[in-house]
């Protein structure tokens, strides 16, 4: 830990450098801008995609006025003035009434953002002429619009919120306003360089806009919490006698050593999004990466520099009632829990297993499904709420595949026969609806046929129709054309391939995160029974949080509460995700707790001792660590994103599991029955190095 060292022997040099990174970054990222991810999609998805861009098929956007009738018919002649209001306005419209006649649509192809003008022009002269009716305009340009909105709103309320609410549990935690604030900095700082990187990487690995979101809770909450350990040990030492250099040195030793294992632990497990090849997760990955790199970096270098510089002023800004300057601990409560548990281990383990088996349980039912467009607020966004009537109302309003072929140029005459073939069989056989779309290029050699699949888009009819599609009505249509090539896309085949590359990828990732974890505790620790517990709690920890998520998002459990509405899947991405993430956020406490453990084991003192007196130490440092995870984690909850608000709920979750049943019951209780066993290692394992990530100081 030389760089930790020599930052607190050159503070200010170390705090300078740590700013000129910290700008260098962020103007880096200005001048390379982020690059974003046009979709995620995989495999035939991916392919047709790509047809469809080469050859220019994409048809005109199109604007719609969606006219809902408060009771009643909607009048005919309402709809055939408003389309008099759209031509007025130098638009082309098309009126459709619903079958059930309570809804309309006057819709009108634009190119650009000032067609898209006139056509909400055109709504608010409607609805001003027709009171009675309610008109919304929604569309392809004005939802794309709504989506960016609620993603930016969504980053500014998570920027708003994360601030106070972090410094408040510090403030409890420390009970010193200069303590509470350092932490916060750090993190705020690391984050700001985590998002300049993001640009020249997002060159490689381009992102979503939500990973910035991520990006931003994340890198606070690891931020804090490596800063909140490394504060908490220098304060200690403090209190033990020893000078501010002294102090900090000795944190640099043991809590410095601690979190560079945590936060490459982190890394690693994050690495095995890579493994799966789909865009989505590697930009998310890459931003995680980075955020989490930083907040690494800072501590090692700008955070043992501030602690020097301000000494015993760390302690200023006490709160009253809040406690006195001194390292954050809990006095009674965990000490006597793990007393508790202490006089009976067996039963304590059996005990806790069981529960979280039993909240892990509806984990066995989840439903995977890559979330549509309309998971963004489409219940309280009118725009995007608007969309979703109209696919309800207008059977040909739902989402399409997207068929793509291209041909050789003697074959446009079979091409054109091949297609109409494909469309009349297709709506015949009750896989689409009308109206079917036809876009062809100039030459005739390439088309899109945009098919209105049956079912919603999202549900077994559409996925079963993608797939008929794919398998016999495509090869025998425009199969049959010689030198044909084709592909089914669109937002439901894009489901489909998406989370069976997930499903696919699964296994490997599974066995890249565990082979790694594995290897870098036992390096650490020197324990072959280490590791294996570690992984076997943390799959406990991480299989309860995947059944609270089932229970919350597919059995509607929480639907008033968050502001949701379910569609009865979770995010397709989101559980390999959140196995990663955790894997890697979960060692942060077993390194800090059992980094201890083995200290004092190698003090002398048993393993009963070491534990007992272990998390009675570490018991304030975890839990306000897992206080501000879970409280910054549950910001995603409040957020209108159907995919981040399932994110929230299994983070915070799992690390409330892990800082109270795992931590507090389960990794006594084993570590109780095992004793001496814990420190294991097979003598043909002795050559590894000593790594120890704690060691006395």
């Amino acid at each position: 830990m030389r760089i930790g060292t020599w930052s607190a022997r050159h503070p200010w040099r170390a705090i300078c450098a740590w700013l000129a990174f910290v700008l260098a970054a962020v103007a880096l990222g200005a001048i390379a801008g982020t690059k974003t991810l046009d979709n995620g999609a995989v495999g035939e998805s991916a392919r047709g995609y790509t047809m469809i861009d080469h050859h220019h098929l994409w048809g005109p956007a199109h604007e719609l006025a969606f006219v809902r009738t408060r009771h009643g018919a909607v009048p005919e002649a309402a709809v055939a003035e408003i389309s008099h209001i759209f031509r007025e306005r130098g638009l082309r419209p098309e009126s459709h009434i619903s079958a059930d006649r309570h809804a309309a649509l006057v819709s009108a192809a634009v190119t650009d953002e000032n067609g898209a003008r006139r056509v909400r022009e055109a709504v608010v002269a409607a609805q001003r002429a027709h009171p009675e009716l309610r008109i919304v305009e929604t569309g392809d340009i004005s939802a794309d619009r709504a989506r960016n909105d609620i993603v930016d709103r969504d980053l500014h309320r998570a920027e708003l919120l994360s601030i106070p609410v972090t410094l408040a549990v510090l403030l409890f935690a420390f009970g010193a306003l200069t303590a509470a604030i350092v932490p916060v900095v750090l993190a705020l700082t690391a984050v700001a360089a985590g998002f300049g990187l993001l640009g020249p990487l997002s060159q490689l690995f381009p992102v979503e806009d939500s990973a910035k979101t991520v990006v931003l809770l994340i890198g606070m909450a690891v931020g804090v919490d490596y800063a909140l350990f490394f504060v908490a040990r220098s304060r200690a030492e403090r209190l033990r006698g020893r000078t501010p250099t002294e102090a900090v040195e000795t944190a640099v030793q043991t809590s410095g050593r601690a979190v560079l294992v945590s936060g490459a632990t982190v890394a690693a497990a994050l690495a095995g999004m890579y493994v799966v090849g789909v865009g989505t997760l590697s930009g998310i990955a890459t931003a995680t990466i980075a955020v989490v790199g930083c907040a690494v970096l800072g501590s090692l270098t700008v955070l043992p520099a501030a602690l020097v510089l301000l000494g015993s002023r760390v302690d200023r800004g006490r709160i009253p009632f809040l406690g006195r300057s001194r390292a954050p601990s809990v006095a009674r409560f965990w000490p006597a829990v793990v007393a508790a548990v202490a006089r009976r281990p067996a039963l304590a383990a059996t005990a806790g297993t069981a529960v979280l088996a039993a909240l892990a349980l509806p984990a066995l039912s989840l439903h995977l499904s890559k979330p549509s467009d309309l998971a963004l607020a489409a219940q309280t966004n009118p725009t995007l709420r608007a969309l979703a009537e109209v696919r309800q109302a207008f059977a040909g309003a739902g989402d399409t595949a997207e068929v793509a072929v291209v041909a050789p140029k003697g074959s446009r005459e079979q091409l054109r026969d091949a297609v109409a073939e494909l469309r009349a069989r297709a709506v015949r056989e009750r896989l689409a609806h009308e109206p079917v779309g036809v876009t062809a290029s100039p030459d005739g050699t390439a088309a899109a046929i945009s098919l209105p699949l049956a079912g919603d888009g999202a549900n077994a009819a559409s996925r079963r129709a993608v797939d008929d599609l794919r398998r016999r009505l495509v090869p025998a249509t425009l199969g049959r054309v010689p030198g044909a090539e084709t592909a089914v896309t669109g937002h439901t085949a894009e489901d489909l391939d998406f989370t069976r590359q997930i499903r696919h990828a699964l296994p490997f990732v599974l066995a890249f995160v565990l082979v790694l974890a594995f290897a870098l505790l036992l390096v650490a620790f020197r324990s072959i029974v280490i590791p294996v517990k570690a992984i076997a709690l943390n799959l406990l920890s991480v299989g309860s949080a995947y059944g609270i998520l089932a229970l919350v998002f597919e059995h509607r459990w929480a639907e008033g509460l968050l502001g949701f509405h379910s569609n009865g899947t979770i995010v397709a991405w989101l559980p390999l995700f959140l196995f990663v993430v955790l894997f890697g956020l979960s060692m942060d406490y077993h390194v800090f707790i059992l980094s201890r453990v083995r200290e004092a084991v190698d003090g002398g003192a048993s393993t009963e001792s070491a534990v007992r007196q272990s998390i009675s130490a570490t018991a304030g440092v975890v839990t306000a660590a897992a206080a501000v995870m879970v409280c910054v984690f549950a910001l995603f909850g409040t957020l209108s994103s159907l995919e981040l608000k399932q994110t929230g709920v299994g983070l915070a979750a799992a690390v409330l599991i892990d800082a109270t049943l795992i931590r507090g019951v389960l990794l006594p209780a084993s570590m109780l029955l095992l004793g001496e066993r814990n420190w294991y290692l097979p003598r043909r394992l002795r050559w590894l190095p000593r790594l120890a990530p704690e060691a006395s100081g």
